[in-house]
């Protein structure tokens, strides 16, 4: 009997979790890739002695990558060294004014109290909320596919949900609790992540807060690329294929069934195809037009979470004033805000974000030196020009150096920059955005585009423009999720069932 084969585009960690979960069921399953490695946006490079993280530098929510390696009867620890950096972050609010947030919950409080006396009882109060809508949110809403309204209609989860302040934001939540504009700073920080401004961010997401300070934050030692190692390493203990430099052209449709994959270089059978690649780029340039869902309406109406400046830095020296992760808040959020979500264009004094992973991973740098990854979030669909991404450099630089009390950009020794038309070109990112969908009220759960196509029978979507949304760990769900609705709508009869290594 012939065995189901499955088909999965894109190797970010939506579509690991997707073709590890299908083959660990029993179905054939063959990852194409477009680039030369897997990872999607979390790849990584390596360049004269030092070791980047391409995208994703926050591991946060240990629980969902170990509940991930879980299923399969297998941990975290099997595949990579995970250690809790303290301080989790530092936040840099001006001249001589950095904050170190402690990975102890009572440094914390105790640090609010300072601030903001009778604030640190509050913590506990909004902590145990948050502790609530994470045990809701993320154990059971996310892993909702999202196809029909009936999967909310328990009465426990209409509760649940009503309990969950989704009708009020995150903006309007924090200030019930809290006054100082240091702790409203910090309570909000963790909701960026999710693409959209806190005003327009339901307040359901405290659960972002939770995860940052009751479960910590995490590194893997050697960088977030052992978290794609293990991850492929795990799916080819499963069987699954993979096949790099594999750029999709065509997903070839038959009567409203999608029956190859058409690349490049060669051409693929499919009993099911699974797209983790770009959303919007799969419906309109591997779909024919009669089967593509939404329209180019729909998708311009799209809040689109943002894009990013990064730049890769290699430094010649050890560089002082700098913790693992620091945030930049020395200038007003409101603006910059604006000119991302408001009036697109790139700002006049934007926030930034600074990874030095060398200062807790010395084989990411040569001896000596220190490895930075530099972030700015800015607005998709915008001009992206050298002159522009050096204009930037030197405003970032320029504000690092009178902060930190150093000189970096002579010890500059490797330099890349990548914003809006590399993710165009390595990923087809829609107007080149960094992190998918914002989390507003309006794009949740079902109001999001749909984990499967409404003109083709057996394509699928997993990934950060569909359930449940942007996100390291949401995307290592969102495959999982995809593979689940993949085997209850094509089950595979005992005879199909190929044998799995343990």
């Amino acid at each position: 009997m012939m065995h189901k084969k499955v088909i999965v585009i894109g190797a970010g960690f939506s579509g690991l979790s997707a073709a590890t979960s299908l083959a660990d069921q029993g179905y054939e399953v063959t990852v194409l890739e477009k680039n030369a490695t897997p990872g999607g946006r979390a790849r990584s490079f390596e360049a004269d002695g030092y070791t980047f993280d391409m995208g994703p530098s926050w591991y946060w929510m240990p629980d969902v990558f170990e509940s991930y390696f879980n299923k399969f009867n297998k941990s975290v620890s099997d595949y990579y060294n995970l250690v809790r950096l303290d301080p989790s972050y530092t936040v840099v609010f001006g001249e001589d004014d950095f904050v170190d947030l402690p990975a102890s919950l009572d440094e914390l409080k105790a640090l609010f109290e300072n601030w903001e006396p009778g604030s640190a009882a509050r913590l506990d109060k909004f902590l145990e909320q948050a502790a609530y809508k994470y045990e809701v949110g993320i154990n059971q809403l996310v892993y909702k596919p999202g196809r029909s309204v009936s999967e909310f209609m328990s009465l426990r989860l209409l509760l649940d949900v009503l309990r969950m302040d989704v009708f009020q934001s995150i903006h309007t939540h924090i200030r019930r609790f809290f006054s100082h504009e240091k702790i409203i700073k910090l309570m909000e920080f963790p909701v960026l992540f999710l693409g959209a401004l806190p005003q327009n961010t339901p307040a359901l997401y405290s659960l972002m807060n939770y995860a940052d300070i009751s479960l910590g934050t995490w590194y893997p030692m050697g960088g977030m690329y052992k978290i794609i190692e293990g991850m492929v390493q795990l799916a080819e203990e499963k069987g699954v294929a993979f096949l790099y430099n594999q750029d999709v052209q065509e997903i070839e449709v038959e009567q409203g069934i999608a029956r190859r994959v058409r690349t490049a270089t060669g051409t693929f059978e499919a009993d099911v195809v699974v797209a983790s690649a770009d959303y919007h780029h799969v419906e309109k340039n591997l779909l024919a037009p009669a089967y593509q869902t939404y329209t180019d309406k729909y998708w311009e109406k799209r809040v689109m979470a943002p894009s990013c400046l990064i730049f890769y830095l290699g430094i010649d020296k050890k560089l002082d004033n700098l913790r693992h992760h620091n945030l930049f808040f020395d200038e007003d959020f409101g603006p910059h805000a604006h000119e991302i979500y408001t009036d697109p264009k790139w700002p006049a004094k934007p926030l930034f974000y600074v990874s030095a992973p060398s200062v807790t991973d010395e084989s990411v740098a040569p001896e000596g030196c220190e490895n930075l990854f530099v972030l700015m979030p800015v607005a998709p669909g915008l001009e992206d020009t050298e002159a522009l991404r050096e204009q930037y450099f030197n405003i970032i630089m320029d504000r690092l150096e009178y902060l930190t009390k150093q000189d970096v950009r002579s010890a500059v020794v490797y330099k890349r920059s990548y914003a809006h038309r590399d993710f165009i070109a390595d990923y087809n990112a829609f107007k080149g955005n960094a992190y998918g969908l914002a989390n507003t009220l309006l794009q949740t759960a079902l109001l999001k585009p749909s984990l499967k196509s409404k003109k083709v029978k057996n394509l699928y979507y997993t990934g950060q423009l569909t359930v449940p949304g942007p996100g390291v760990p949401p995307s290592l769900i969102s495959g999982q999720v995809v593979a689940k609705e993949v085997a209850k709508d094509y089950a595979l009869a005992p005879g199909q069932r190929l044998p799995v290594s343990n």
